[in-house]
């Protein structure tokens, strides 16, 4: 997962305390003064990681950023809107730098705060620095849910020391005197931090004045146009090795990942790290000496195979290309997936393919492969994936146990579905559909071109909201106004239930998408990274959270889909939607269990090879790491068993919408039935407009099924015990038919197993389409929470004619299921 900026929630800062105190004797500030008053701010800068501005981000602009929070340390300290003033900016995607204009208003309205260190309470003055301040939500300023906290780290006119709570240390801050009465630190003091007891000050001009925290003493500026250039944080900045030697890239680049890597203290996360030098440092000088970049990016692939984590990842170019090429270009014509009990069953067989010559059927069982029994072939299959969990590391381990070179060898011991053990060899062929047929993403429409997809899918009567959550580093501010643009048509067409599908978004960074469904913060994790100061791994800020929206959306029915393809910031995404309450998390896995933040460990180094390795990583209270290795797990699991290892049709999104469909109170045995109308009641409740059970129920038939003897049924959704209308209706010519037709109509009412006497029911003729109705029919209330049943049984005697057709004798049965929210 890449880093979130400072207005993305809160990874920045750590709380500490003011120390109070007598202001030392003050250093004479250098003072530049043309008389005129800063007007203007302007200034360029330039990154080397582009995440954020080529992914993230659209809607880009600088904000002159009230430091307030600073001062007072207090990261949780909400910027007010009226403070903050706009700036234009630009970036160029090919050079990776850009510009930026600001204006400064005739009066800032930001937060005064006394910093003279005089223990006299004054007015103080406004301390502003600019920074980076794209648009997330809604409109253009930091309001609402698009909150800015805290102080600006990521491109901002001042430096901050991320191995000591963001402590600002260098850059340039905007300050603003109403009178020529204020001071302000003109050092750092003994402690080296800003804005403490033991900062020397020195008088301030009046107006604004641009303080140069790089000079000793500061240098106080005033003239109408200023640089300030922005900063990418030294710790988010590529590692630029590129320009050494194969050794000494390797060396610095290992020795860094040996002290910083993410889980580097937790057993089973990290690699043996002396016996991997040793046996990785001969390689990579050999390389160096033949010149060999092929035989380093080798080297370097083994370094990275030597961790279970998904987040370790190396560019190789055309040597990486080549290498998954080779070993994957053939195969033996069928595809594999391991069963809940452990069997290995063959869910794909390749038209003409070897393993089809050999006679092997979709369903085969494969037992043995190359002599081995199918679970230790599996165990020992080299897999071209990294992941963090043992189940993806076993699913993609099966994938490549059958990727071979063309021409390749292996020796399958099978059994078709009611045959017996035989034992074969294949030889691999020129194809990849087999390995295709097991790629997490096969049959999945990707086309998409939008962060979020949704719609509704109708079943029946009912709708269900279908939202798919694609990336999580696609254009962020888009990617919450389709969401919740998804749950305002949803909420609108007044849905069963919906479905939020995060199976195949691969991170970026997480939205706190959950806050629109609950009222309710929920905690996450605390990311932490290795300090060089302590030795060991330190919180950066506070713990993260998810905060309530101020727009708020409720459906009876939520399901979440997980998968093994959402991995980092879209595993932070679905916790957050899994404790939402009520949320039903469905899936055949967890999602990934790959999470951690890379942001500060990508690598460059020679033959324009590029190595990324998860430096911060995610802690619950207890110290336990959070959801990496196990991922966000479903609490509805879809089984993996024969059926439905080869089916081709989404049966986890069909699984999410039967919980949708399911009505609440499904299972619950009501405590007694409903209170059955008297006539005038009944006829009350009709005139008043009370629904029939078929008007709301999820099921529609057409008259031709009606009109034959059989069975239909109706599932009627009950929000409330509204009052509901029971009956039987039959339409004649006329009159004479309908009395005639009736001679050989018997009725029967059963509601919740007991029958209720015909005489309990009210009758009402009307003309309609030209014909008589006869209505037999009554009104059912206080309906207690469950499930109810009912049943109305037309038995015709003899074949009957209406005038238009004819009806054939049988019983012509009508059941209705009645579910009452509890």
């Amino acid at each position: 997962m890449k880093i979130k900026i400072f207005r993305l929630l809160s990874y920045l800062i750590l709380v500490s305390l003011v120390l109070a105190g007598c202001a030392p004797k003050n250093d004479e500030p250098v003072i530049v003064n043309n008389e005129n008053q800063p007007a203007l701010l302007q200034g360029t800068f330039q990154v080397t990681n582009d995440f954020v501005l080529t992914g993230y981000y659209v809607e880009n602009a600088v904000a002159l950023t009230d430091m307030h929070a600073f001062v007072i340390r207090d990261e949780e300290w909400e910027i007010p809107v009226e403070s903050q003033v706009l700036g234009f900016m630009t970036f160029d995607p090919e050079s990776l730098s850009g510009t930026y204009e600001l204006n400064l208003p005739a009066l800032p309205r930001g937060e005064f705060s006394d910093v003279d260190n005089d223990d006299v309470e004054e007015q103080g003055v406004q301390i502003f620095a600019v920074g980076y301040s794209p648009n997330l939500y809604g409109g253009p300023f930091s309001e609402g849910d698009d909150r800015s906290r805290g102080w600006p780290s990521y491109l901002a006119s001042i430096k901050t020391d991320t191995e000591n709570n963001d402590e600002v240390i260098g850059g340039k801050l905007v300050v603003w005197a109403a009178d020529a009465n204020q001071q302000f630190p003109s050092g750092f003091g003994a402690d080296g931090l800003l804005f403490t007891a033991d900062d020397p000050v020195a008088a301030l001009p009046t107006g604004y004045t641009v303080v140069d925290l790089d000079t000793s003493p500061f240098a106080f500026v005033q003239e109408p146009t200023l640089e300030l250039a922005l900063y990418e944080p030294a710790d988010v900045a590529i590692k630029d090795f590129s320009a050494m030697t194969y050794t000494q890239s390797f060396d610095a680049m290992f020795e860094a990942v040996r002290k910083e890597y993410a889980f580097t203290d937790i057993e089973g996360k990290a690699p043996d790290w002396d016996a991997l030098y040793a046996e990785l440092r001969p390689r990579v000088a050999q390389a160096e000496t033949e010149k060999d970049p092929n035989a380093f990016y080798l080297a370097l692939r083994d370094f990275t195979r030597a961790f279970r984590d998904g987040h370790v990842g190396l560019g190789g170019g055309d040597y990486a290309n080549e290498d998954f090429t080779n070993a994957t270009s053939g195969g033996y014509g069928f595809a594999i997936r391991e069963l809940d009990d452990g069997r290995v069953l063959a869910i794909f067989i390749l038209e003409s393919g070897p393993a089809q010559a050999a006679g092997m059927l979709v369903g085969a069982e494969i037992l043995e492969f190359n002599g081995q029994p199918i679970s230790d072939a599996i165990s020992a299959a080299q897999s071209y994936s990294l992941q963090s969990s043992d189940f993806s590391i076993r699913y993609q381990q099966a994938r490549y146990l059958l990727a071979a070179q063309i021409g390749a060898e292996a020796a399958v011991t099978f059994v078709n579905p009611g045959g017996a053990p035989q034992t074969v060899t294949l030889t691999a062929i020129a194809e990849r559909q087999s390995f295709g047929r097991t790629s997490l993403y096969y049959g999945v429409d990707r086309s998409s071109f939008n962060p979020v997809d949704a719609k509704i899918i109708t079943v029946g009567n009912d709708g269900v909201g279908y939202i798919r959550i694609n990336s999580n580093s696609d254009d962020l501010a888009l990617t919450i106004r389709l969401f919740e643009r998804a749950l305002q048509r949803f909420e609108a067409n007044e849905v069963a239930g919906i479905v939020i599908d995060m199976r195949y978004n691969n991170g970026g960074a997480p939205l706190g998408l959950a806050g629109f469904l609950t009222d309710q913060e929920i905690q996450m994790g605390q990311l932490e990274y290795f300090s060089d100061k302590t030795g060991t791994f330190e919180p950066e800020g506070l713990r993260e959270k998810v905060l309530p929206n101020q727009n708020q959306y409720r459906f009876e029915k939520m399901v979440l889909l997980v998968g093994q393809a959402c991995f980092s910031a879209c595993e932070i995404e679905a916790y957050g939607f899994s404790q939402v309450p009520g949320m039903i998390v469905a899936g055949q896995t967890p999602t990934g269990g790959v999470e951690a933040e890379t942001a500060r460990g990508s690598f460059s180094l020679p033959e324009g090879f590029s190595l990324t390795v998860p430096t911060g990583r995610f802690t619950l209270p207890d110290g336990s790491i959070f959801l990496e290795g196990q991922g966000v797990p479903p609490t509805l699991r879809v089984p993996l068993d024969e059926e439905t290892a080869t089916v081709t049709e989404d049966i986890v999104l069909l699984a999410g919408i039967d919980v949708v469909l399911k009505p609440l109170g499904a299972d619950v045995t009501p405590s007694g039935a409903p209170t059955l109308a008297s006539a005038a009641e009944a006829e009350a409740a009709l005139n008043a407009g009370a629904a029939f059970l078929e008007d709301i129920a999820r099921e529609t038939y057409d008259a031709a099924t009606l009109a034959k003897p059989g069975e239909v049924t109706y599932t009627v959704p009950l929000a409330d015990a509204e009052p509901m209308i029971w009956g039987y209706v039959w339409c004649a010519a006329d009159k004479a038919t309908v009395d005639s037709n009736f001679e050989n109509i018997q009725l029967k009412f059963v509601l919740d197993e007991d029958q209720v006497p015909t005489e309990s029911f009210s009758t009402l003729e009307v003309e309609s389409g030209g014909q008589i109705c006869r209505l037999i029919y009554t009104s059912l209330s206080e309906w207690p929470a469950g499930e109810h049943h009912l049943v109305t049984t037309a038995v015709f005697t003899d074949k009957i004619n209406d005038g238009t057709a004819d009806y054939e004798p049988g019983d012509y049965i009508l059941k209705y299921t009645v579910f009452v929210k509890p």
